[in-house]
């Protein structure tokens, strides 16, 4: 009886088997080492290129978050700053100093400085700063006292469950928009009472649906 499918087919569906196998492999293990605990949970604090302290410049020089991170009123991302903006000081600021010379390498080079993301979420998940911020979501509410931190880590999960958490219940969450900005705030009264009016005031009212955040 002649053959239906030549032999050479079943060498060609073990090799594309073979191949669709390591892909799935490499892909799941790319996936892993990307969501490892180190990268996702609370603790992560990878080493940066420049030893810049967040405690020095916003919390005892007071530097405003938004001179840093321009776009977070008006951005769905928070911009790391560019080498110019650190330089308006540093060009006259410890102008010499050894450890800043990555930071003049730089700025002589036009290339950015290579920051190391702390803060991340899956491709799969948006979120927009500037829809937080505006409804009065402070840094501190997903990033912590950054003022109060020399080297930065990831202090809150960024989970799911946590987001839906705060979008389920924003009040205690939220502050007057002009206040975001100010770590050190400690409201005067029940702080969900200042968020009840707020929501009240901008109609604010967050997506719990899944097309809310995954799009």
């Amino acid at each position: 009886m002649a053959l239906i499918f030549p032999k050479k087919l079943d060498l060609m569906v073990r090799v594309a088997g073979a191949v669709i196998a390591i892909g799935a492999g490499a892909t799941a293990g790319g996936m892993l080492l990307l969501h490892h605990p180190d990268r996702i949970e609370p603790g992560y604090q990878p080493t940066q290129p420049i030893p810049y302290s967040h405690k020095l410049h916003a919390g005892n020089l007071g530097m405003d978050c938004l001179y840093c991170h321009n776009t977070v009123e008006k951005s769905s991302y928070a911009a790391v700053p560019a080498t110019q903006t650190c330089m308006n000081c540093h060009s006259k600021v410890k102008a010499q100093s050894v450890v800043l010379e990555p930071l003049r390498q730089s700025y002589e080079a036009d290339q950015p400085v290579p920051w190391v993301k702390i803060h991340r979420l899956p491709d799969y998940a948006y979120f927009n700063h500037s829809a937080h911020v505006s409804a009065g979501v402070s840094c501190v509410t997903c990033h912590g006292r950054i003022d109060q931190m020399v080297e930065v880590k990831q202090v809150k999960t960024l989970t799911m469950a946590w987001c839906l958490e705060c979008h389920r219940n924003p009040a205690p969450n939220l502050r007057p928009a002009e206040l975001v900005t100010k770590l050190d705030w400690k409201p005067e009264r029940d702080p969900a009472e200042i968020g009840r009016e707020i929501i009240a005031k901008k109609k604010i009212n967050p997506p719990v649906n899944c097309s809310g955040c995954h799009r």
